[in-house]
């Protein structure tokens, strides 16, 4: 049972799209953390199911939660539109079909309490029964692929913004873009969070490490492999990483 008497001066961002399927169990695992964030901002990117009657239910009884609904956009859009309405010192983006561990939040702020020059904190995850234990943090590894999940612990100085011209490995361009200013992260090697898997799904969270991308393909590639191999490259060039 959360401490709700303790709250976080943290802003979580739930950038949602046709995830009535996920939405209610990503709310409940915010809701039932150790430490409660400050606020819960979701932005409905256009959503046509049943994620509208949801959220509507939580709002009538969670005074923290605000929503905030734009037209189809993308991922990075709802992204940065919930943080101009955030006012958390710390941010963290949860995907809308993420379930967080009640020692999420509480967990990631003592990263960043104990690490002064992180400018973000995460974790090992699972997506469905998969471990993704990703690794501690490396300028080198994270130069070469992208091993860290967009639900990370921000600081709010430290964020530059997603680049909503990138339609691909967001997430990877964000922590670059962040080391270049300078910033590291901080590991925790707990499994703070799981994706859930839906069959069928590709919404703002079908995510990948880039190493998936990276396995040896025989024979005709998958068009998902054509075209992470083609984002890569622009990530490359924006971030001038010659290999």
């Amino acid at each position: 049972m959360c401490n709700c008497m303790l709250r976080l001066n943290i802003s979580v961002i739930i950038p949602t799209y046709q995830h009535a399927d996920t939405i209610e169990r990503c709310l409940r695992s915010v809701l039932s953390q150790s430490l409660q964030p400050k606020e819960i901002i979701i932005v409905d990117d256009g959503s046509t199911d049943e994620t509208e009657k949801i959220l509507t239910s939580f709002v009538r009884t969670t005074p923290t939660l605000s929503v905030f609904r734009q037209a189809n956009h993308g991922s990075n859009s709802a992204r940065n539109k919930g943080f101009e309405h955030s006012s958390g010192s710390r941010v963290i983006f949860l995907d809308a079909d993420a379930v967080m561990r009640p020692d999420m939040l509480e967990k990631l702020s003592k990263a960043i309490d104990e690490h002064p020059r992180a400018g973000f904190a995460y974790s090992a995850f699972r997506f469905g029964w998969k471990r993704f234990r990703s690794f501690p943090f490396d300028v080198g590894r994270l130069r070469r692929m992208n091993y860290i999940h967009t639900s990370a612990l921000i600081r709010r100085e430290a964020f530059p913004g997603f680049d909503e011209s990138v339609k691909r490995f967001q997430d990877w361009d964000l922590w670059l873009s962040m080391l270049e200013r300078g910033y590291e992260g901080a590991f925790v090697s707990d499994e703070l969070f799981r994706v859930v898997q839906v069959r069928g799904r590709r919404g703002i969270s079908s995510w990948r490490p880039s190493v998936f991308y990276q396995l040896p393909w025989f024979g005709k590639k998958p068009e998902s492999i054509r075209a992470y191999e083609a984002a890569r490259e622009i990530i490359l060039k924006k971030h001038e990483l010659w290999m």
